[in-house]
């Protein structure tokens, strides 16, 4: 019987590994069809350091946004618990704690109680309903898939059960029952595409970014990284790229995005991760915006 690959997270390195796998250089096309830089992101919904690179990605988009778009495929971080042969993670409960240091590592709020309440059985679930969402467009997909992460990591919610992915779907303007058409048929091919990708390119943990242009020459930016390694590799292949000034006021950034964390909101903003706590609790007494409290920080949205 072959042995299913696991999850292991470095927080020293900020990946989600799969142990066992080794890089290839083998090539394949990945280049840009629209904008000049394409963003091949490898992720996983219950990817810890991937929820932790969330920042630096809104940033980039604000600044850099008419440059770049990002293709998302789910990688397959956690198959399922049998035969597992990870390192520091050696099954749930494992887990719960790895989560609670990730979180206060990335100033991100983690919840790893869910691992000792409601641990999910395989990450597969949720990245094959992130499939089916993207059959509905890109745009609604990308929603969906920050709203389970919203559910995992804050609302301790287990989004491997189909009754809370259709509620996120609903929560997004999805279509519920197509997407639970294509959650049973056309995603679960579509996801075995993802993760045959993913082997062809040598993908071993999460995030994976592949930075490319439009004549496929490509850099790598491997795990959770300082904003300005995303920056430079987004400019070394596009030297053309113009910063763009953006509106740092809390009604524009709530404006793009209609959820942030305080270290969302800090990284956007400029300001302190403490002055941004501060600010947005003001905000939120003063009833300008709402608030969800988890236990290890909260999540802000516009009201």
């Amino acid at each position: 019987m072959e042995t299913k690959p696991q999850m292991h997270c470095d927080i020293e390195t900020g990946i989600c590994e799969i142990p066992g796998t080794q890089a290839t250089t083998e090539a394949t096309n990945i280049a840009a069809d629209r904008k000049p830089i394409k963003l091949l992101y490898f992720t996983d919904p219950i990817c810890s350091s991937c929820w932790g690179i969330d920042p630096q990605l809104k940033k980039l988009a604000l600044e850099y946004g008419p440059y770049f778009e990002i293709e998302y495929r789910m990688g397959g971080l956690l198959p399922s618990w049998e035969a597992y042969g990870g390192r520091d993670v050696n099954g749930p409960a494992s887990v719960a704690q790895h989560w609670e240091e990730a979180g206060a590592h990335y100033e991100m709020p983690i919840d790893g109680d869910l691992w000792l309440e409601d641990p999910l059985p395989s990450s597969y679930p949720p990245s094959i309903a992130f499939k089916a969402a993207q059959l509905q467009g890109e745009e609604k997909a990308v929603k969906f898939l920050r709203r389970i992460k919203e559910m995992i990591f804050l609302e301790k919610k287990n989004i491997a059960r189909w009754d809370n992915l259709a509620l996120a779907a609903e929560q997004t303007g999805l279509d519920v029952a197509q997407l639970k058409t294509d959650f049973e048929g056309k995603a679960v091919e579509l996801f075995q595409q993802d993760l045959t990708l993913a082997r062809q390119l040598g993908v071993r943990g999460f995030p994976t970014i592949f930075v490319a242009d439009e004549k496929d020459n490509r850099l790598l930016v491997y795990g959770s990284r300082p904003y300005e390694q995303y920056e430079q590799a987004l400019l070394q292949l596009h030297p053309e790229a113009k910063k763009q000034v953006y509106e740092t006021g809390y009604t524009s950034l709530f404006a793009n995005y209609s959820t942030l964390t305080t270290k969302e909101f800090s990284v956007l903003s400029g300001m302190k991760t403490s002055e941004a706590e501060e600010y947005l609790m003001e905000l939120h007494a003063e009833g300008k915006i709402g608030k969800y409290a988890s236990k290890n920080g909260a999540l802000w949205m516009k009201q």
